[in-house]
């Protein structure tokens, strides 16, 4: 099982929504806020002040799935949120072990 986590814009989780709901057996999605920057060296150069304050708005989306499921899901991520720009965002996996619901106990 793995955990596909995702850092992307705000004004795409409507589309992102729409798209992980058209995947077979979908899972779920849990999405929280977040705050970053763009890496410095992608952009041009700023003032100091400007390093230091430019925190935009982010959302972190975190999905758990099936290892089958995982490129679906980060297809789907990718092709939902991309718009070509700097700060669209990443996506990467991490493997989980022994996942349960807390509910009953039943293994995932």
């Amino acid at each position: 099982m793995k955990e596909i986590r995702a850092i992307v814009r705000p004004n795409r989780l409507d589309r992102l929504r729409e798209a992980l709901r058209t995947i077979p057996n979908f899972p779920g999605v849990t999405v929280f806020r977040a705050e970053g920057f763009t890496a410095p060296a992608a952009v041009a150069k700023r003032t100091v002040k400007e390093e230091l304050t430019d925190f935009t708005p982010k959302l972190m989306v975190c999905v758990l799935a099936d290892d089958g499921m995982v490129e679906t899901i980060r297809q789907a991520i990718i092709g939902s949120c991309s718009t070509g720009q700097i700060g669209d965002g990443i996506v990467w996996t991490v493997d989980i072990g022994d996942p349960a619901r807390i509910r009953d106990g039943t293994p995932l």
